[in-house]
């Protein structure tokens, strides 16, 4: 089993300079323990994302870290054009050091999109041909491609990834549709939401991917050299009380910003996100198993619930959130790693 990092860097009611130098110090003592990847969120106008632009954060990122793997979960890739995309990915790549994962996505929020004028149900046609013309591009020395929404004549491309052909792609669902595409197209793959939700869009991707027959971009460190990972949030103390005491008002301000938009726009806190229905409290969350709060020994013994029940991989932790403070992320982070990411790392 490997174990990656999940964030958004969200609004934790802090100087954003503060909150940024916190993270980054974050990261490098993941780096320093052994995470096998961090993966930043792209939201937009949204305290949920602080980060709105994640190669920036992460080009500081390649710089103070040298083991860890990074990159987006995901790009959205309808509001932007593929070759800036080209030229971000291989800087990063080569700033990293080859350490690039290139997630790529639609996009989740209908909110989101349209203030950048895509509509969402057009959103999936236009991020198919994005991808198609972003793999093209990262191969080539001069860019000729026709799609639906995008088209190139003899474009030169300056820039090449460090990784040959191009770094890996990953992609994050919270549907069957997506799952599957994601199995069909050989990716690294990550899903969220309760047990039996992320266990179903698991069985649809390893479907799709049993067809498929190979993956993308083969990770050996990974049995059958793909990803295939769950993201939960994370919370470790001494005592199961100690750690529910600061998880619970951090996860509920994270709720709180996730429903963000929703709440802006006059959408009810108990509408579905998307394909997604998730907890509204922490106890909930809890309940359906997003959330893992309490001491080592709580926290892995639901692991390897998790594991046996769902079938993965690859554990992407969101260890630090909401107005979480530095002390308590760093503790939490040093419990996981001393007591309970050994163990996972075995499974």
């Amino acid at each position: 089993m490997k174990i990656g990092l999940f964030d958004h860097i969200e609004d934790g009611e802090r100087p954003l300079a503060q909150l940024f130098d916190e993270r980054l110090s974050f990261i490098k003592a993941a780096d320093e323990t052994g995470f096998y990847c961090l993966h930043l969120a792209e939201h937009h106008q949204t305290p949920l994302n602080m980060v709105p632009v994640p190669g920036v954060f992460l080009g500081a990122v390649a710089r103070a870290t040298t083991r860890i793997k990074m990159g987006p979960l995901v790009y959205l890739l309808p509001i932007v054009s593929p070759l800036r995309l080209i030229d971000e990915i291989c800087m990063l790549d080569h700033l990293s050091k080859g350490r690039m994962e290139v997630g790529v996505g639609r996009g989740v929020s209908p909110f989101e999109l349209r203030y950048h004028k895509v509509e969402h149900d057009q959103s999936r046609e236009i991020f198919i041909d994005a991808y198609e013309c972003l793999r093209a591009g990262l191969q080539a020395d001069q860019l000729t491609y026709k799609g639906p929404h995008y088209r190139f004549e003899n474009v030169p491309v300056a820039l090449k990834p460090y990784q040959k052909p191009y770094p890996p792609f990953w992609y994050g669902s919270s549907g069957a549709e997506g799952s599957t595409w994601a199995g069909e197209q050989g990716m690294h793959f990550v899903t969220l939401g309760p047990n039996a939700f992320a266990k179903a869009n698991i069985d649809s991707f390893r479907a799709a991917f049993a067809k498929h027959g190979k993956p993308l971009n083969p990770k050996p460190e990974f049995s059958g050299g793909v990803a295939i990972g769950v993201q939960r949030h994370i919370f470790v103390d001494e005592t199961d009380e100690k750690a529910k005491a600061w998880a619970k008002p951090a996860m509920e301000v994270h709720l709180k910003n996730i429903n963000w938009l929703r709440a802006r726009h006059g959408v009810t806190a108990t509408q579905a996100r998307m394909k997604n229905v998730r907890g509204q409290n922490f106890e909930e969350c809890v309940e359906e198993g997003t959330v893992i709060a309490g001491s080592p020994a709580t926290v892995l013994r639901e692991i390897e619930k998790q594991c046996a029940e769902i079938g993965f991989n690859y554990l992407l932790t969101y260890l630090f959130l909401g107005t979480m403070s530095m002390n308590d992320a760093m503790r939490s982070l040093k419990l996981f790693v001393s007591d309970v990411m050994p163990k996972v790392e075995r499974m």
